[in-house]
């Protein structure tokens, strides 16, 4: 499975697992997007190589080389990013990883998205400490030595790392175009899948469906049919690496009109087959639980 194409969801964290990581990098020009999302995990973004800008319910911020983001679950949040090269490691867990005992003191971390920055001598530490979390996690991901590793992490960056000031004239929460949309987004938030026409969320929210698609891509900067493919395809992703359901079961599940059309749109956002992805995720559980 290529890397980078995997960015915006906790797509290979097994079950039974606390997080994962990964190296994620772009070549210049080469394909990237991300819709305005949320996901049912904690993320920690370390940049090495970026620019453009982070969005989230705080405001929004220029992102710079180095930078690194925290964003809870839950919080809707989005990045637009510039065609030039770009790499970060990308860090997910669930929640419950906080409340075991060494995780207590960075909990105050995740109240709400953050945007932070480093001096040098501190990224470079911060830097080798996301190469060794990887490194373990990739050979024990389950050990009690990636878990001190990610405690190690999470607790350099809670003493050392400055808030980025954000804008909070574009402050997503407190828009009016986002409160219109509260009852269909919170439907995201809440319901593992979802899969309501454009007419029936438009009705959830009291508007009609040329104003509700208008608002919606006000605010998500993409329409809603385009959000609720990725939202289907993300949640297909999740039973690939989840459950044991076949690619045709999954595909039906999710209402398309045949499996073929499934792993049509699957291939093209993801770079590769649900069979593909489904093996490589099998096939990196069982290496790291063997070696």
């Amino acid at each position: 499975m290529k890397q980078q194409n995997v960015y915006c969801e906790p797509l290979c964290i097994a079950k039974e697992y606390l997080f994962d990581i990964q190296k994620v990098s772009y070549q210049d020009a080469e394909p990237y997007s991300c819709l305005m999302h949320f996901h049912e995990v904690h993320e920690l973004i370390i940049f090495e190589e970026i620019e453009g800008n982070y969005f989230s319910s705080q405001g929004d911020s220029t992102l710079e080389d180095d930078d690194i983001v925290l964003t809870p679950a839950l919080e809707v949040h989005n990045y637009e990013i510039s065609p030039k090269a770009k790499s970060w490691y990308l860090i997910q867990f669930m929640p419950k990883i906080l409340d075991l005992a060494q995780f207590q003191s960075v909990k105050p971390l995740f109240n709400r998205g953050v945007h932070l920055r480093m001096n040098k001598e501190n990224i470079t530490i911060v830097q080798q400490q996301s190469k060794w979390l990887l490194d373990c996690f990739n050979q024990q991901p389950r050990s009690e030595k990636s878990l001190a590793l990610l405690s190690l992490l999470l607790l350099w960056i809670a003493d050392q790392a400055q808030n980025v000031e954000q804008n909070n004239d574009h402050t997503l929460r407190h828009s009016q175009g986002f409160a219109r949309l509260m009852p269909v987004i919170n439907l995201f938030k809440h319901d593992e899948y979802v899969n309501l026409s454009v007419t029936e969320a438009a009705k959830k929210c009291h508007l009609s469906t040329s104003h509700f698609s208008r608002l919606f891509k006000s605010v998500f900067r993409h329409t809603y049919a385009n959000y609720i493919l990725q939202h289907k395809l993300h949640h297909g992703a999740r039973m690939l690496s989840q459950s044991k359901f076949s690619v045709t079961q999954i595909s039906y599940e999710m209402e398309f009109s045949s499996p073929s059309h499934f792993i049509a749109h699957f291939k093209k956002y993801y770079g590769v087959t649900p069979y593909q992805y489904r093996s490589d995720i099998n096939r990196r559980i069982l290496s790291a639980e063997t070696a």
